[in-house]
């Protein structure tokens, strides 16, 4: 920026470097014409450029941002372990990269609010969500899409379970001998583990958890922790993901006469993919079609890179956002979406 006035400009700072020091500055000779006026400062000029250097500078990180590398970032809700998941994600990113010619990184979430609010802020491009967290996560993002399901995940459900000292046995009606036992769900935003589950406590009995359980139940970080709880008897009751218990019953993990499924609820959608629309922006128009098409796709040997999100055996299907509206009206109905 160029001053026409430069002297003047030097004299200003000369002044204020020398109140700045305690020390009076020295009188200015007066002209013979007429004394100088007096400088006026104009805050709101100097507020306002003070705001255009901060856009300024936002928009320069952008440049640079988007100058650099291009990377599809990409995580999961953490239903489970985390480090498990970290280490069984990572050869999904790679046959994506290989697939869709693009860097793919997995980056892991410390939990499900946190992968909603990455996804949100443009952090994450791609995500495995659960039902609940996948209708957040495009409530909050306009023209965000659904692209692919597991074949399971069109009739998923929960199994509510309790620890064997209570002598509970199989039902096929809502399990009316949880009242007052004490119960924990899963996370406050799991579909398996607490949308559903709290959507069949209060149609069968007309009454919240915590007045059918008598006292408020307990939240736990995930499926796994909630077994882990159950078994231990710190809740009497609770209520998990149908895939995490038998997968941990199959694994030896857990003992199912230690930890008994009680009632099995009935089925509704849940897990997806869901794909954050600057997808197109940054990979070009049609790219979240090609890694719907990727995913889709997956068959035989290729399978396995599914084994992050227990779909290697029955894969992917294409899903929308539609698919999910059952969900969105039981989320709004429990006031758990605004």
């Amino acid at each position: 920026m160029k001053f026409s006035s430069y002297p003047f400009f030097a004299t200003l700072l000369g002044l204020v470097t020398l109140s700045a020091c305690g020390k009076d500055p020295a009188p200015i000779a007066a002209s013979s014409e007429s004394a100088p006026k007096p400088i006026v400062v104009d805050q709101k000029m100097m507020e306002a450029t003070r705001q255009i250097d901060e856009e300024a500078a936002k928009a320069a990180a952008k440049l640079r941002a988007d100058a650099g590398p291009k990377v599809l970032r990409f995580s999961g809700i953490p239903n489970q372990n985390t480090t498990e998941l970290a280490e069984r994600y990572a050869p999904l990113a790679k046959y994506l990269s290989e697939k869709l010619k693009v860097t793919v990184e997995y980056v892991p979430s410390v939990d499900y609010n946190a992968a909603v609010d990455s996804f949100k802020n443009g952090d994450l491009q791609l995500c495995w969500f659960g039902g609940f967290t996948g209708v957040q996560a495009r409530a909050a993002v306009p023209n965000a899409r659904a692209i692919a399901c597991g074949l399971r995940d069109k009739a998923f459900k929960s199994y509510f379970i309790a620890n064997q000292s209570l002598g509970l046995k199989p039902d096929i009606d809502f399990p009316m001998s949880f009242k007052g036992k004490t119960f924990t769900f899963g996370s406050q935003q799991s579909t398996s583990g607490r949308l559903m589950p709290e959507h069949f406590i209060r149609q069968a009995t007309k009454l919240s958890p915590k007045e059918f359980f008598g006292s408020e139940p307990g939240f736990s970080k995930s499926h796994d922790q909630t077994l882990e709880l159950v078994a231990a008897g710190t809740f009497e009751t609770g209520v998990v993901d149908y895939t995490v218990y038998d997968k941990r019953a199959k694994e030896g993990k857990i003992d199912p006469d230690v930890v008994v499924v009680v009632w099995e609820t009935p089925a509704y959608y849940d897990y997806q993919f869901t794909a954050h629309p600057v997808l197109e922006e940054t990979f070009g128009a049609g790219f979240t079609d090609r890694l719907q098409n990727v995913l889709v796709a997956m068959r035989g040997d290729d399978l396995k890179y599914l084994a992050a999100l227990d779909r290697d055996e029955g894969g992917l299907i294409v899903c929308k956002n539609e698919d999910f509206d059952a969900l969105k009206k039981t989320a709004l109905d429990l006031g758990l979406l605004r």
